[in-house]
């Protein structure tokens, strides 16, 4: 045992200075600048009821999602029935069921039922009814289809909205699927709520729409909409005053170019007018597309709408190559940023609604921290003072073991980006009571060898070896405990589970492994003649 008492100790010191290493940036904020090349400098997160924020539970309105498809389905099967010289009476969506066509002649049933199957398996065309003698066909939606579309959408919802997040520059955000289309988020340290939830709900469906401009904007107002168009709105603010004003539009429903096309989105400064806009880079299809609509349109109105909300409505002067476009709309460059955030992280796949909003704030965070270090603090020094009293010098280097896995439980939270919650540091002291249980054990079963009359190194090593079984199941099984919650669990329970898996490797450690070297260290190397315990 002696022999390999220098490499132990060498596994300890090791596991000392890595421990420091990552715990130091959460120490302070003074370090040298060769330390971000070198070494880590991730701190400690604090969670949501540490440092305040928003917690906010959203549901994606997914049947939407669903909604959308089928009205694509409707509009990719007008091209193929014209494409196959097949003529219809009345397309339209069914809900979120399906597809009803009429077609115009019988004998083009056969043919399109073939087209259908061949092109569309998502969806089952039956058998035909007649009306009037024309065949209409319900082509209803297969249930599996529609189930992965859904669950598509809540991914895709999660994703835009991490991007989004990211991008707003929020730290430490926790964005999490939930059962039933929903998905919870949590956003410590925020300091603008309403802008981020804002931020978040925001569908950011952009689509370009040519304004009518043969037909009166006033008729339709009353009633009075030609058809194929729509009336929107521009919403414009008097900086002055305040005040704002509603413009309506009467556009074309028909979309020429949509989003997803777009590459980069980024805030520019007008330099005639000092006022910022958001520039758009579209890939190469839809740069083609621009290119395509704005030639054939010149000296026509183009209208950029986001949401059903007109941005601008420009007048096309020349066909415009390059990929790249504006929005203006007399912006503040709050409103600019956010824009330009939500169209480069693309749209949401279905709105999302918000089921829950909590506003924690930072007073509370504050007096949480307070509090638990407080309660750390105190019970430490009790047990500290306990295990010195009771066990002599075998305390005192419980005590030291017990600093030491502390250090080692807070660095642990830095390795691995762990957030530190108010149930973290009620896993905190709970592991500080099993570590030293941890030692009551071996110095209970050291002090048994001694009462029998053996050499204290005999003494040691006796304690240790009966000892290792009964802490290793005791530790093992409530490490799966840990394991099991940190799993399912969420939230707090989560935080909890973290820091108290952390906790019991690092009691195992220190408990087991780094008392042991300093015992062999004073009764081995130094030849110690009593055990103090």
């Amino acid at each position: 045992m002696s022999k390999n008492l220098g490499i132990r100790a060498g596994i300890v010191a090791l596991v000392v200075v890595v421990a420091l290493v990552y715990l130091m940036p959460s120490l302070t904020k003074n370090l040298p600048p060769w330390w971000s090349n070198v070494l880590p400098q991730d701190k400690i997160h604090l969670g949501l009821d540490l440092q305040g924020g928003i917690h906010l539970n959203l549901e994606v309105e997914a049947t939407k999602a669903v909604e959308s498809n089928l009205e694509r389905v409707v509009e990719e099967l007008k091209h193929d029935l014209r494409k196959s010289k097949i003529r219809y009476l009345e397309l339209k969506r069914l809900g979120k069921e399906g597809i009803s066509l009429k077609l115009m002649r019988d004998e083009d049933a056969t043919a399109f039922r073939e087209m259908f199957r061949a092109n569309y398996p998502d969806f089952d065309p039956g058998t035909p009814s007649y009306e009037e003698g024309k065949p209409v066909f319900h082509l209803m939606f297969l249930q599996k289809a529609r189930d992965r579309i859904m669950r598509m959408a809540v991914d895709q919802a999660l994703e835009t909205i991490r991007n989004r997040i990211d991008q707003f520059g929020v730290s430490e955000p926790d964005i999490r699927p939930q059962e039933g289309h929903r998905i919870l988020i949590q956003l410590p340290g925020i300091k603008d709520p309403k802008r981020a939830i804002a931020l978040i709900g925001k569908t950011a469906l952009l689509e370009f729409k040519l304004v009518d401009e043969d037909h009166s904007v006033d008729e339709a107002l009353k009633g009075h909409i030609p058809p194929g168009d729509e009336i929107l709105y521009e919403t414009s603010i008097d900086r002055k005053t305040g005040q704002r004003r509603r413009i309506p539009f009467l556009l074309k429903k028909r979309t020429l170019l949509t989003g997803e096309y777009i590459t980069d989105a980024r805030v520019q400064i007008d330099s005639r007018y000092n006022e910022p806009y958001v520039s758009l880079a579209f890939d190469s299809r839809g740069a083609r597309l621009f290119e395509n609509i704005t030639g054939q349109n010149i000296k026509k109105r183009l209208a950029i709408v986001l949401d059903n909300k007109v941005y601008s409505a420009p007048v096309i002067q020349d066909k415009i190559s390059g990929g790249r476009a504006q929005i203006t709309g007399r912006f503040g460059m709050d409103e600019a940023r956010d824009l330009a955030i939500v169209l480069r992280a693309g749209a949401l796949p279905a709105p999302v609604k918000i089921l829950e909003e909590r506003t924690v704030g930072p007073s509370l965070g504050k007096d949480s921290i307070e509090k638990g270090f407080k309660s750390t603090i105190i019970g430490g020094i009790l047990v500290v003072l306990f295990m010195a009293l009771y066990y002599g010098l075998s305390g005192v280097i419980a005590d030291v073991a017990l600093i030491l896995n502390v250090v080692l439980i807070m660095s642990g939270l830095a390795f691995f980006g762990a957030t530190l919650t108010l149930p973290g540091i009620a896993g905190i002291i709970l592991t500080i009571g099993m570590s030293v249980d941890a030692n009551v054990l071996i110095f209970e079963r050291i002090r048994e060898e001694l009462r029998l009359g053996k050499p204290p190194r005999a003494s040691i090593e006796g304690g240790y070896g009966k000892a290792l079984v009964t802490i290793l199941d005791a530790n093992v099984t409530t490490l799966i405990a840990a394991l099991v919650l940190f799993q399912f669990g969420t939230g707090p329970v989560r935080g909890f589970a973290v820091t108290l898996s952390i906790g019991i490797i690092a009691s195992l450690f220190t408990a087991i492994f780094v008392t042991r070297v300093v015992f062999d260290y004073l009764y081995i190397v130094k030849r110690m003649k009593k055990v103090s315990i």
